[in-house]
């Protein structure tokens, strides 16, 4: 499916096609294989792709997400995070430990549930709410 999906961009002249694997959890081994092949896959329909590999955390489950992070980055090598639920009461301490865990950019990080509440993320800017 994501060979055709991204084999159709293509002959559309689409710049960007996403390939949504949500729900896998990396407990489960079977899935984790599964988004491997996908990625395999997506490799296979355009040379370089996937171009980015981007995992969804939220911000609000402390060390569970830092096991997360470094669970899909060593199976699929993940380029960029996106961070959601900074806006309860842990504040994003988990973003400092997976900094100094993995070299992974934080792209976004969600404040709220609009989709307005979806912000680029701003290394200088968090750290300054951190200690205010």
């Amino acid at each position: 499916m994501t060979f055709d999906a991204v084999t159709a961009g293509r002959a559309r002249g689409c710049d960007v096609v996403i390939a949504d694997t949500a729900g896998r959890l990396p407990t489960q081994l079977h899935l984790m294989e599964e988004l491997k092949k996908i990625k395999r896959v997506i490799g296979k329909a355009q040379d370089g792709a996937p171009h980015e590999v981007l995992l969804v955390i939220d911000g609000n489950t402390g060390q569970n997400a830092l096991a997360q992070v470094k669970t899909f980055d060593d199976a699929i090598g993940l380029t960029g995070l996106i961070v959601t639920k900074l806006d309860g009461t842990a504040k994003g301490g988990v973003l400092a430990a997976i900094a100094r865990e993995r070299a992974i950019p934080v792209y976004f990080i969600g404040v709220g549930e609009k989709l307005e509440d979806l912000q680029t993320f701003n290394a200088a800017e968090f750290a300054q709410a951190l200690l205010a």
